[in-house]
């Protein structure tokens, strides 16, 4: 490759590194090109161009558009997802983890997601989340409802209670977001208090 090619592509990806700010790396070895084309179909559909990059040349991208977070990930032959600002991170982390547990040859290592750094586990656990439309809709649905369908949701059946805060859970573990466990304070004893005031006596 001439070396203003090299320049082109260098500067093509820095862009679409600034331009997307969540992206999944993928080792790609071993996929066959229909492969391949299946996928970047579906990635396509939901928001996201899959692209087979040179780790050179994608390392002097990264450092150019300052996502030295990237560098980590790119070991070994290397595609990315890169999301546009409409894709869906939930339905592309699904069409990945789809295609890995197919072929078991796809292996995602990792990613970034509005800028913070996600191992190969975390993009596995977003798979399991339900689409984003579907997740939106219930925050819009949980806030527009009128109190008597909020009422409904606290009477249904605890199954789906249980299946609700489940889900809730692997978005918050996803986005790192898990609450601290408050730490146990241990009740004072009363008869070390009791000893003190004797001995004050």
């Amino acid at each position: 490759m001439k070396k203003s090619d090299k320049e082109r592509v260098v500067n093509e990806l820095a862009e679409r590194l600034k331009s997307s700010p969540t992206l999944i790396v993928a080792d790609y070895r071993g996929l066959t090109m229909p492969q391949i084309d299946a996928l970047r179909g579906q990635l396509l559909e939901h928001g996201a161009r899959f692209a087979v990059v040179k780790n050179t040349l994608t390392r002097r991208a990264a450092e150019e558009a300052g996502v030295e977070a990237l560098l980590a990930l790119l070991e070994g032959p290397t595609a990315i997802a890169f999301l546009e600002s409409e894709g869906d991170p939930v339905a592309v982390a699904k069409a990945l983890a789809t295609t890995a547990r197919e072929t078991q040859v796809l292996v995602i290592r990792g990613g970034i997601m509005e800028g913070r750094s996600i191992t190969g586990d975390d993009v596995q656990n977003l798979a399991k989340l339900p689409p984003a439309d579907v997740l939106r809709a219930q925050v819009v649905g949980a806030v527009a409802a009128p109190m008597a369908t909020v009422v409904g949701l606290f009477n249904a059946p605890l199954r789906h209670l249980v299946g609700v805060l489940q889900a809730r859970i692997e978005q918050l573990e996803a986005q790192g977001d898990t609450p601290p466990q408050p730490e146990q304070t241990p009740e004072p004893k009363s008869e070390p208090a009791q000893a003190e005031e004797e001995g004050a006596s």
